[in-house]
C-alpha cells in the first residue's frame, strides 16, 4: 500500500467509527482522531514519510512489529502502547481496518461503562 492510500484508508475507516472526532490540536500537520475526548489515531509526516499512529495492545504491538516491516514503535509516543504504520507492500486495507478498529476499542474500553454502552454500535 502506498502512502496516499494508507492515509486515505485510515482516515476513512476512523471516520466511519461511531463518535469519532477529527481535529488538529497539534497544528495542521497532524490529523488527530479522538473518541470520548481521547486520541486513538494520529496521521502525519516524519522525515518525508507519512505515517499512521495507533494505540495497540502491547503484545499485539510486538507481534505486528515482528510480522510487518512497515510497523514500528509509535513515533514520539509511548512505544509500549502505540505503533506507527508506514507505507509498504506488507500493509493491506484489511490490516489497517483491524488496527484502526483495535485502537478505537482500546480507547473506548478505558472510558466509563455508561459511556462505553452509548458508543458501541448496538449498545
Amino acid at each position: 500500500m502506498d502512502s496516499k492510500s494508507l492515509l486515505a484508508c485510515a482516515q476513512r475507516l476512523a471516520l466511519e467509527l461511531p463518535f469519532t472526532e477529527h481535529c488538529w490540536p497539534f497544528g495542521p500537520e497532524y490529523d488527530v482522531f479522538k473518541v470520548g475526548g481521547k486520541i486513538f489515531m494520529l496521521m502525519g509526516v516524519v522525515h518525508g514519510r507519512p505515517h499512521v499512529s495507533l494505540k495497540s495492545d502491547p503484545q499485539k504491538s510486538l507481534l505486528n512489529q515482528q510480522i510487518y516491516r512497515s510497523i514500528e514503535p509509535g513515533y514520539h509516543l509511548n512505544k509500549k502502547h502505540w505503533i506507527s504504520v508506514y507505507a509498504g507492500d506488507d500493509i493491506s486495507p484489511g490490516l489497517i481496518a483491524d488496527l484502526v478498529n483495535d485502537s478505537w476499542n482500546q480507547v473506548v474500553d478505558k472510558l466509563p461503562k455508561r459511556t462505553q454502552k452509548q458508543m458501541r454500535p448496538g449498545g
